[in-house]
């Protein structure tokens, strides 16, 4: 505490002394002056200095002509405001300034502690509350990870591991961040098992099966269409659970969160197989089968959701039975970006429309994503800040203050999130097999079993077969796949990358948000 330095600024600064005596006693080191003038001589020769005390009504140079040239000079010093003065305008002035807090004379001795605490402390107390906190229920979510959950125990464990997530990125807590990242780590190899275990049943029909890309429209989102209020879909891909509560607190200025929920993304966690999955409700085999038109498989040349729009007008008719007008629109540039913003209001014509937005595509430009994910995001907490940053700025975010100014009903979710791989996994393949570092689909794959769920039947999990002797792989855990031939080369620039296509929390456990205008 003996290190931190006080300057007062007080043209009645002997009256003062019970203050400076206390705040000694408590081991501030406190530097006194009597005019503006002089504080500011004395923070340009010092920068030792952590915080100012400063009388508004000091006479020659006042305290907000003090303030503005101390902030000239130091920007971030903290300022307190001392004032007599309780006009609004006094006040409106300091805090334009950027005053780090206010006190009215007289100013007793516990107010001038709290307001210490506040700024001078308040990361440091954060800090030792979160780790307390956290310390307290790392416990409870290990025996939880290690009960076996069902399906909505396994989205309880990850929500839980997200908020102490959030919670770290504010306190900047590395040694907790460290070992929540070992618990989620071991969250992901609990879940990669419970998913092994159950996966063909639930594509199967199990009644314990959860809500997955096939049946979201159905389950989720006709039920809430009303012919009275317009109901817009946004599709965000590669939207993760922990980027939903991220820009959960700017959508919620303007929309009501109604009800937070979850589906789990069919395998492969891919834009081609769970995307065209929750448009058609269908599984991809039997949208290859119904509507071969509209389908490619991987080792086809062509776009492999080009027929989104196709396929959703083909589930509305076939489950909701009577007319529904309804819009679709696919963002991945910047001018289709803008075009959403000019054309918002357009969608309440329609008793339904959606929105796809490729905010990864809309990233990355012309770059590769990954390119720009690996200069930009290194990390979850670099990833989460990038996609706040990007949605306050984006046409996205314009488009729904507008839309938010009359009656709509919006539902949020995603195709699938991602996962930063971490461990390589040597697969062999011949030519035709897929460049997917997550999955892949082949003949004659050779590859580490214990890293992998396979299916070499594919038709049994409501995938299509390319050839007769196709094989799905997906890679559990922060796997990614590798071959042989310059190993080294491609792991050390696919580690610490973010891919989908695999069996994580992440990829898999994705939100669906209901939301109205407030």
């Amino acid at each position: 505490m003996e290190n931190i330095k006080i300057l007062w600024a007080d043209d009645e600064i002997d009256l003062l002394k019970p203050q400076m005596l206390f705040l000694e006693g408590k081991g501030y080191d406190v530097v006194t002056v009597t005019n503006g003038h002089d504080a500011i001589e004395e923070c340009q020769e010092n920068n030792d200095i952590d915080v100012v005390f400063l009388d508004e009504s000091m006479p020659g140079l006042t305290g907000l002509e003090t303030l503005s040239r101390i902030k000239a000079d130091n920007p971030l010093l903290p300022v307190v405001m001392i004032t007599k003065n309780e006009e609004e305008n006094v006040m409106e002035e300091a805090i334009g300034s950027e005053i780090s807090d206010y006190l009215i004379k007289p100013v007793h001795p516990n107010q001038i502690l709290m307001t210490l605490k506040k700024i001078i402390d308040n990361k440091r107390l954060v800090r030792e509350k979160t780790t307390t906190d956290y310390q307290q229920e790392f416990r409870s979510i290990l025996m939880e990870i290690n009960s076996g959950p069902d399906v909505p125990g396994w989205f309880d464990v990850y929500k839980r591991i997200v908020k102490w997530e959030l919670r770290l990125d504010q306190s900047s807590t590395d040694q907790m961040g460290e070992i929540l990242a070992m618990q989620k780590t071991e969250a992901n190899a609990e879940f990669s098992k419970f998913v092994v275990r159950n996966y063909e049943d639930w594509v199967n029909g199990d009644e314990d099966a959860p809500i997955m890309s096939n049946n979201l429209m159905r389950k989720k989102v006709f039920p809430h269409l009303d012919e009275k209020v317009p109901t817009i879909m946004l599709l965000l891909d590669n939207l993760r659970y922990d980027q939903w509560k991220i820009i959960e607190p700017i959508i919620s200025e303007l929309f009501r969160v109604e009800e937070e929920d979850y589906f789990y993304s069919i395998l492969p966690t891919s834009t081609q197989y769970s995307r065209n999955s929750i448009f058609s409700g269908l599984m991809p085999a039997e949208i290859q089968k119904k509507h071969p038109q509209w389908w490619l498989n991987d080792n086809e040349k062509g776009g492999k959701n080009q027929f989104e729009k196709e396929l959703l007008g083909e589930q509305i008719k076939r489950t909701i039975r009577k007319p529904v007008r309804f819009d679709y629109l696919k963002v991945t540039n910047v001018a289709l970006g803008k075009q959403l913003l000019d054309r918002a209001l357009n969608f309440l014509n329609n008793d339904f429309s959606v929105i796809v937005y490729n905010f990864i595509d809309m990233l990355s430009h012309a770059r590769t994503e990954m390119e720009v994910l690996k200069e930009l995001a290194g990390d979850e907490k670099a990833y989460r800040s990038l996609t706040r940053s990007w949605f306050l700025h984006s046409p996205l975010w314009g488009a729904l203050q507008k839309l938010a100014e009359r009656k709509v009903r919006l539902i949020i979710t995603t195709d699938h999130g991602t996962i930063r791989v971490k461990t390589p996994s040597k697969v062999i393949g011949d030519r035709e097999t897929t460049a997917n570092l997550r999955y892949k689909v082949g003949r004659n794959l050779n590859y580490e079993k214990k890293d992998v769920l396979d299916f070499r039947d594919p038709h049994k999990v409501g995938l299509p077969r390319p050839n007769v002797s196709s094989t799905f792989i997906f890679a559990k855990e922060d796997k990614f796949f590798l071959y042989p031939n310059n190993y080294n080369h491609y792991h050390n620039y696919y580690r610490n990358t973010f891919q989908h296509g695999g069996i994580s929390l992440e990829e898999i456990v994705c939100p669906v948000i209901l939301l109205s205008s407030r």
